[in-house]
């Protein structure tokens, strides 16, 4: 594994610094201005059509995605460093990218198992920035770790499929731009296979039956950036079956398929709001004073950014090695290495932030900062994509395994 950038990755890694610098953080507070201004915070900034029109123009569009047909056809490795430095500003610089979730996701989704025709009405708008996207599968009234646990169901009735069920903390539903869900259902609930009960078809948000009932709060924030999590119950929605994704049974497949890339896209970025908060931490300790001192001389601050440092760097590493192997080996030889980062990097970055809100006292926990809406998002990966107990779980059964 080669330590150093290719040529590639080091031009597009200058360009987005660049943009981020001249672009991204002069319009944080330029776009919550304009979100106060509007008459639905769920709509969306002009200031953000305008980062994504930049974002365009320069190139930086569709990154993520290794596909050479729709994205930039970078390598997870190439990837990994841009990633990180719109994790710096996970409010916008994702979004202007056309880089964020669950739109990565579901692109990837249409991109690898969507037909021609699903293809042309759904991936073309997505990978364009024209519309937006949800994927509907955690449940409010199962354990949806278990992703075999989910009750809603998906009946053919003919031509039909019919989807009923309840869903919550559907990222990006309260967006109005947000088009269609991908959603997820038991087609065969009483089939043999648990992991063949499952299926995924695509909802139209105009379908009647589908109601986005409530945005749900992640720590008190509503995460508007994001698009918000919402609930969503859908009662006897009626699709085509040419709205089926895959076959018949493949949802669980699919799934799978769609949160490993999602799960190191989400580790890169918190490398990036971990060197937010770092750095945020040190200008706050060179500039303020307490008992005789700057905070910047007292031993536990140092203790605290000196632990941060060493911390990042080792997380890097661990997610360079994860991308590196999902390019050489594939996602499936790379499990291990997935299931470690998704474990380490949520926890290590919430301490790593945390510290640094402690070190802002009072302004760490305001709106004057990122530090407390940074802090949510980076304690709630702790539980999407799986929980961190589902994966140490499934870590250690594999190391066991070996000696049994």
């Amino acid at each position: 594994m080669d330590f150093a950038f290719d040529a590639r990755t080091q031009e597009l890694r200058e360009r987005l610094l660049a943009f981020m610098d001249e672009h991204v953080y002069p319009a944080e507070a330029v776009a919550a201005e304009q979100r106060a201004a509007l008459d639905s915070p769920w709509e969306t900034p002009a200031v953000i059509e305008e980062l994504k029109a930049e974002a365009r123009r320069q190139g930086l569009w569709n990154l993520f995605l290794p596909d050479a047909e729709h994205g930039a056809g970078l390598t997870n490795l190439q990837y990994a460093p841009l990633a990180e430095i719109t994790g710096r500003s996970p409010q916008l610089a994702p979004t202007a990218l056309n880089c964020g979730a669950p739109d990565t996701g579901n692109m990837e989704v249409l991109a690898q198992f969507g037909t021609e025709a699903q293809r042309k009405q759904w991936l073309e708008p997505l990978l364009a920035g024209e519309i937006r996207s949800a994927f509907a599968m955690t449940e409010p009234e199962v354990a949806s770790s278990d992703a075999t646990n989910i009750t809603t169901h998906i009946e053919r009735d003919g031509d039909d499929y019919v989807i009923t069920g309840r869903k919550f903390y559907i990222s990006g539903a309260m967006n109005p731009n947000c088009r269609v869900f991908i959603v997820m259902g038991k087609t065969d609930p009483d089939g043999p296979d648990i992991r063949r009960q499952q299926s995924m078809v695509l909802v139209p948000r105009d379908t009647p039956g589908v109601e986005v009932r409530r945005a749900m709060t992640v720590y008190g924030f509503e995460d508007h950036w994001h698009g918000g999590h919402a609930e969503v119950v859908f009662d006897h929605a009626r699709v085509p079956v040419s709205n089926l994704v895959g076959e018949e049974g493949g949802g669980f497949g699919i799934a799978q398929a769609r949160l490993g890339p999602g799960r190191i896209h989400h580790c890169m970025r918190l490398i990036g709001m971990a060197e937010r908060a770092i750095e945020l931490m040190c200008r706050r300790a060179v500039a303020r004073t307490a008992f005789g001192k700057p905070l910047a001389q007292q031993g536990v601050v140092q203790e605290w950014i000196a632990d941060a440092r060493v911390a990042v760097e080792q997380l890097r590493l661990l997610v360079l090695k994860t991308a590196w192997l999902m390019d050489t080996v594939g996602n499936r030889g790379a499990h291990t290495e997935i299931q470690s980062i998704k474990i380490a990097t949520p926890r290590t970055v919430v301490d790593i932030i945390d510290k640094a809100v402690q070190l802002h006292g009072a302004g760490g926990v305001s709106q004057d900062f990122p530090l407390a809406e940074l802090w949510a998002g980076a304690r709630t990966l702790r539980l999407a994509d799986g929980p961190d107990e589902v994966h140490q779980r499934s870590l250690a059964r594999r190391e066991l395994k070996r000696y049994v």
